[in-house]
């Protein structure tokens, strides 16, 4: 895995998942993480084959949900993200699916709750010993990359001291969030501080905040001098956003979400909650388009509403002469 000059998508749950990070990648994205995965829950799986879909699942023994999926197709651009306070756990983890993915990165950043009270996510700033065990434990026992996305600190030096200590850990790249934990997302990105750590450290640093066109991507590598750069929320609200020859307007990119979950069978949720994020942005709930996603029970509803029935009938009947020509 390379991580110069890189356009990233960025890990977001219940978003990044395999029709999201296919998307990005069509439209331009050099590499794609997942949505934060729970090392308690990971551990719970097995690796499946799925000659159905032709897809790679990790399916969770007992309830048979499926925790992640990838493809053959993303083999060589997926990052798989671990949610994680435990070194070992974090370890078995990785070691289930570090064959299919090209690196592994550490959730250093996530503020939310349910990650902060497990002691995950941003929880971890404040633990920089145990920030150490966890990736020199990966980095000595596993062949793939290992990376970590962190946010900032209190102060620039603090968050410069704990760049300087995760590069000794010999991880291959480091993503910086400019903003701090308490900071809000409509908070401006700190670029002048990502640019701190850059200066400070030998390995690429791939920079992440505030970015929402194109020609941001540019904006942000001459202001912070990082290697590659991340997006999350551009990328949510339209995902042509990697394209070079200019964003297609989001009710094409819509679609084509649409048919790409409907390809891979994605979990319905997961499709109405990425879908109900773009029409939040754009529009709003209350109108026709955000109450029919909103009762749609299923792919099938989806694919009505948005005018993919025949779509729909061609993958489900043809599901196998498609995989063939994957």
């Amino acid at each position: 895995m390379e991580y110069e000059n890189k356009l990233v998508l960025a890990p977001m749950v219940r978003v990044g998942t395999l029709p999201f990070r296919l998307l990005a990648a069509d439209y331009g994205a050099d590499i794609t993480y997942g949505e934060e995965i729970i090392d308690h829950k990971m551990v719970k799986c097995e690796r499946k084959l799925n000659e159905h879909l032709g897809s790679i699942d990790f399916v969770e023994n007992g309830s048979g949900n499926v925790v992640f999926r990838t493809c053959n197709e993303e083999r060589n651009r997926v990052v798989f993200q671990i949610g994680t306070s435990d070194a070992v756990r974090a370890l078995a983890a990785a070691q289930l699916v570090c064959k299919d993915v090209a690196a592994v990165d550490i959730n250093m950043g996530c503020p939310k709750s349910f990650s902060v009270s497990g002691g995950m996510g941003a929880a971890l700033l404040s633990k920089p010993d145990l920030i150490h065990d966890i990736l020199t434990t990966l980095r000595r026992n596993l062949n793939t990359p290992v990376t970590c996305k962190i946010r900032l600190l209190k102060s620039p030096q603090d968050t410069v001291e704990l760049a300087r200590r995760i590069e000794k850990t010999g991880v291959s790249a480091l993503a910086v969030h400019g903003r701090k934990v308490a900071d809000r997302p409509r908070d401006p990105a700190k670029w002048a501080e990502i640019a701190d750590v850059v200066a400070s450290i030998s390995i690429p640093v791939i920079a992440n905040g505030d970015v929402f066109e194109y020609d941001d991507f540019q904006h942000i590598k001459v202001a912070t001098g990082a290697s590659s750069v991340m997006v999350a929320r551009g990328a949510l609200w339209n995902a042509s956003i990697f394209s070079s020859h200019g964003k297609l307007p989001w009710e094409d990119v819509k679609r084509e979400y649409v048919r790409k979950s409907i390809l891979w069978d994605n979990d319905i949720k997961s499709t109405k909650h990425t879908l109900k994020e773009m029409i939040m942005h754009y529009s709003c709930l209350e109108l026709p388009e955000g109450k029919a996603v909103i009762k749609s029970e299923s792919l099938a509803d989806l694919a009505r509403f948005y005018g993919e029935e025949k779509y729909y009938e061609f993958v489900t009947h043809n599901r196998f002469l498609l995989n063939g020509r994957r």
